[in-house]
């Protein structure tokens, strides 16, 4: 239960009721983190923008390698909620459950290229508090696997963006 209150779909904007009714319609539910969002009609167009921006149109990265990012930053975080619903969509997107179990056992454990493994392991660590520790060396090194500067940049925002909903989640007790 979250720790404040969540408004039900009639108490949203025009607005975003706008954008929740084909969710509610197809699901039946909106998710916690979708009425957290709505309390505020700023935050949640800013954030539904890097939804689209980031996760849902093709971009420079693969849409298993943004979910492997998803997973692995959600999970570093503890957030059980955004864990849950990344699974959920890493299926949609053709993930076998073995794939997905192999990247919330780690970086190590997923069966992919070292190409792909350290651009994960660089995620986990830009997610990470001590982040502005990151070397213009390890940033190199990823180009020299053959990462361009926009796909190290468009992981990063990833995992920020990751950071972001972990902690709205996190402090607002949603997925208890």
């Amino acid at each position: 239960m979250a720790h404040i209150k969540l408004p039900e779909f009639e108490e949203m904007s025009p607005a975003i009721q706008d954008r929740a009714r084909p969710i509610l319609e197809k699901t039946g539910n909106l998710g916690e983190i979708f009425k957290l969002l709505a309390i505020d009609e700023k935050i949640y167009f800013a954030t539904d923008m890097m939804v689209q921006t980031y996760l849902l149109d093709e971009t420079t990265l693969s849409y298993d390698t943004k979910e492997a990012i998803a997973l692995l930053v959600s999970k570093e975080n503890g957030c059980k909620m955004c864990v849950d619903v990344h699974k959920n969509i890493a299926k949609m997107l053709g993930l076998s459950d073995e794939k997905i179990q192999k990247i919330l056992e780690g970086v190590d454990a997923i069966d992919t290229d070292a190409k792909e493994k350290a651009l994960l392991n660089f995620c986990i660590k830009a997610s990470q508090k001590e982040n502005y520790k990151i070397l213009k060396e390890e940033i190199d090194a990823l180009k020299a696997l053959g990462y361009s500067e926009v796909q190290i940049l468009e992981a990063v925002a990833i995992t920020g963006y990751f950071n972001y909903i972990n902690t709205l989640s996190n402090v607002f007790g949603l997925g208890e």
